[in-house]
């Protein structure tokens, strides 16, 4: 009896309905928690509504877009040992770890933040990140200038 070899398939990501976009479908499985998908579009849509509010004459979607890449790394420190001592090695980050960095550093600096509903959170980190500022985009320059102190050591990099 000849046995049919298991094929593993992933699951394709859809767009989310509101913006047929699949940055948001990922942000908002991002947001997820316990598997509760709607609760996480309905937090995201209603913290889009309160940036459309915030940030006239932008779409809402763009200034998400905005967010997103101004959070994003261009470089990171890892670790690197060598010759019995550790170095922090700056590295290139590629563009899917990029986006996944800028995603968890923002929802990180939401989830700090308390006294709020996570709506209003979350839309005001997208509006500060959108202009440069909020924590995702410190962590990003904390981490820039990381790299940035450890240049002497790049030449380490595999």
């Amino acid at each position: 009896m000849a046995y049919k070899k298991f094929t593993h398939s992933v699951a394709q990501l859809r767009p989310d309905t509101r913006f047929n976009s699949k940055l948001v479908s990922k942000f908002i499985n991002g947001i997820m928690l316990d598997g509760k998908k709607a609760t996480a579009t309905r937090v995201f849509y209603n913290a889009m509504d309160i940036v459309e509010k915030r940030v006239k004459d932008v779409p809402p979607l763009e200034v998400f877009e905005a967010a997103i890449n101004n959070a994003k790394p261009n470089v990171e420190v890892r670790s690197k040992r060598v010759g019995g001592s550790n170095y922090q090695v700056p590295m290139p980050v590629n563009r899917k770890r990029q986006q996944s960095l800028a995603f968890r550093w923002i929802l990180d600096a939401v989830r700090k933040k308390a006294g709020r509903p996570l709506s209003e959170r979350l839309a005001q980190e997208i509006s500060d990140a959108y202009r440069g500022e909020g924590a995702a985009v410190t962590t990003r320059e904390n981490v820039h200038r990381m790299a940035e102190a450890n240049k002497a050591f790049a030449h380490f990099a595999w």
